[in-house]
């Protein structure tokens, strides 16, 4: 009973709250006539309040642009986590735009969809990638290429490293900077998370999202860190595939930090 009364209780929150300010953030979008950086702040948080999640911050995004930053994957709510204390874009795949919710939410926060599978559009979007990077866009690329379990980092895709060099290309600039960010879901109900408790955190896959989403409500009280690490400059001679490891083993190593010793 307990359960489903706050189910019920942070499904009002977040309509009533998304209800109230969803409108002026997708007018903030649609006309130019503000930007609606604080109010998608706003949005996120509320969502994560009403999953009942904690967010610990250690660091902070970088000041310098072009700037691209290269985070793990964990959950769909990695995007809110990222998106309650940041002005920042991300680069997700086409399917994303059609969840329900969700999709909504990471267009009025500017998010560029990539059709991997589509080539007559790759061009189109890496010119809108780069040209956000050169306007002066944080860029969030979650550099796996899919969600991984929380407690292990999979590979980072060098090719999708390319925005950088699309940005030296296309914008004009001399040199990218790319932040290494580990996420990590660390703590359930205040006690240290072991391997098996991450799953309830982690979306994987084709796991099904409406009751991924349940679960998250009817659990409740997940502590999530943010570590930042110090960019990388990469310029017009740099290597994708040495620029992907180095920026992996920041993030590894920020990631099992934060495992090891969570925050309270």
């Amino acid at each position: 009973m307990f359960v489903k009364l706050r189910i019920g209780l942070a499904l009002l929150c977040v309509a009533v709250g998304l209800g109230l300010m969803v409108p002026f953030a997708y007018l903030g979008v649609k006309t130019g006539l503000y930007q609606p950086r604080r109010i998608r702040r706003w949005c996120n948080g509320l969502i994560l309040r009403a999953l009942g999640f904690r967010v610990h911050v250690t660091g902070e995004i970088s000041k310098s642009r072009p700037l691209l930053v290269a985070a793990n994957h964990v959950s769909w709510t990695d995007v809110m986590v990222l998106g309650s204390f940041n002005d920042v874009a991300f680069i997700a795949k086409s399917e994303m735009a059609r969840w329900p919710l969700i999709g909504g939410l990471t267009r009025l926060q500017g998010c560029i969809f990539v059709e991997r599978d589509r080539k007559r559009k790759s061009g189109e979007q890496a010119n809108e990638i780069a040209s956000r990077l050169a306007s002066g866009d944080a860029m969030v690329l979650f550099a796996e290429g899919t969600t991984g379990d929380g407690n292990l980092l999979l590979p980072f895709k060098s090719t999708l490293f390319g925005a950088a060099n699309l940005a030296l290309a296309e914008g004009g600039a001399d040199k990218v900077f790319i932040q290494p960010v580990a996420i990590s879901y660390t703590r359930l109900h205040g006690l240290p998370m072991g391997r098996q408790h991450r799953a309830i955190a982690a979306w994987i896959g084709d796991q099904d999202l409406v009751p991924h989403i349940k679960d998250l409500l009817a659990e409740g009280a997940i502590d999530v860190e943010v570590h930042f690490g110090e960019p990388l400059e990469f310029s017009a001679g740099s290597s994708r595939k040495e620029t992907a490891r180095a920026v992996e083993e920041h993030v590894r190593a920020m990631m099992q930090q934060a495992l090891r010793d969570p925050k309270r």
